[in-house]
């Protein structure tokens, strides 16, 4: 196999990036405050660019994180569906007329949320503009704040879609979106609002500012949830902060919100679906996990992922999809390679859609691929997954 993958993904982008400013490794890596050797292994695929580097490199080109990890394409037969779903976006306040009945909106959003949890971008892609205009328009009609819930857990999932792919016009657009509808609805929606925002600053690589923003979130969920959904609330915005936390490399914080997730979700006691997102202790064991892989605990997030399989996961695709990433992640950093492609395919296994496109299972098997020197079974079935060219 070659030195060098040169097939496009996060780590290769920076190599394309730096060549147009026609900058040398030298200037870039001092810009963003790492070796040259390091900013070398990236490009080459010899390392995985974890999402703090590549804030920081984001920041030294002058493009936003999402922007250097690049946009996934749009799938053939899904152009005319987002078109759609773009419109749908700009009718937020303009209803249609068109009368739908609340159970079947019901049943309908409950398997938007069953499709998301099952990481099928592509079905949640399909169903998406014709319920986001029917369930605007019932909650027109009615004006009750439960209606306006089903408005924001939508636009939760679009934000969700489009997060995946990195298509951020649409991502910001639907939390702004999402966050009027909550208004309209109660505090435990704007909650939820709170954190969907927060994941823009993330996606985008400006962990400090969504870490203020949680920050004030709490601050109002404490003053405004009560009984059971406080600590539903407060653990959905803990997992975000200590997330934003891990990828700043700010320790302090990190632990502050992984103790308060963790007391929080003992209070939950079994997990529950919030509106798409999974909120207790299964999914703070995830979260914690992927945390310590950021904070370089690879050891530590190794046994809290192990741990957790063997209990029996009940999280759908969604989540336990991005857990064998991060347990692939922590497997090479302890250079343990057969073990991490292992992980990576059965994320593979487990989530093949979000995988397609997910930042991490991209970068990951571009180095995987790279650092393998001779024939493999397994590195060649991920090539061709991830579709490298050996």
């Amino acid at each position: 196999m070659s030195a060098e993958i040169t097939t496009p993904g996060p780590g290769a982008n920076v190599k394309v990036l730096r060549l147009e400013r026609g900058w040398l490794q030298d200037y870039l890596a001092k810009r963003a405050g790492m070796s040259k050797s390091m900013l070398g292994k990236i490009e080459r695929g010899e390392r995985p660019l974890s999402q703090s580097a590549g804030a920081a490199l984001a920041n030294a080109l002058g493009v936003t994180l999402d922007e250097l990890l690049g946009p996934a394409p749009v799938q053939a037969g899904d152009e005319d569906r987002l078109k759609e779903l773009r419109a749908a976006m700009r009718r937020f306040d303009l209803p249609t007329g068109e009368p739908a009945r609340a159970d079947q909106l019901e049943a309908d959003v409950a398997e938007l949320i069953r499709l998301r949890g099952d990481a099928n971008l592509t079905a949640v892609t399909e169903k998406l503009p014709s319920l986001l205009l029917r369930v605007q328009e019932h909650a027109h009609r009615t004006g009750l704040p439960r209606d306006w819930t089903r408005v924001a857990e939508v636009y939760s999932t679009v934000y969700w879609l489009a997060a995946r792919h990195r298509w951020m016009t649409m991502a910001e657009l639907a939390v702004l979106k999402q966050r009027q509808a909550a208004e309209r609805a109660d505090a435990l929606t704007l909650t939820v609002a709170a954190r969907d925002e927060a994941g823009t600053f993330l996606n985008g690589g400006d962990f400090g500012g969504g870490l203020a923003l949680v920050d004030q979130a709490i601050v109002r969920a404490e003053s405004t949830l009560r009984g059971r959904e406080r600590y539903l609330g407060l653990n959905l915005l803990h997992l975000r902060g200590l997330t934003l936390a891990g990828r700043m490399g700010e320790k302090k914080a990190a632990k502050r919100h992984i103790k308060a997730a963790q007391a929080t979700a003992e209070e939950i006691d079994t997990d529950v679906n919030l509106q798409g997102i999974h909120v207790g202790p299964e999914n703070t064991a995830v979260h914690v996990m992927a945390t310590y892989v950021d904070l370089r605990r690879f050891t530590e997030a190794l046994d809290e992922g192990e741990s957790y399989l063997r209990a029996g996961p009940t999280l759908p695709a969604t989540r336990i999809g991005p857990l064998h990433m991060n347990l692939a992640r922590a497997k090479l950093e302890l250079k343990d390679r057969e073990g991490a492609v292992d992980s990576l395919l059965t994320a593979w296994d487990v989530a093949p859609q979000m995988s397609r496109v997910h930042p991490t299972s991209l970068e990951l098997s571009r180095v995987l691929v790279s650092l393998h020197k001779r024939s493999n079974p397994k590195v060649t079935a991920l090539a061709k997954r991830t579709g490298i060219h050996l």
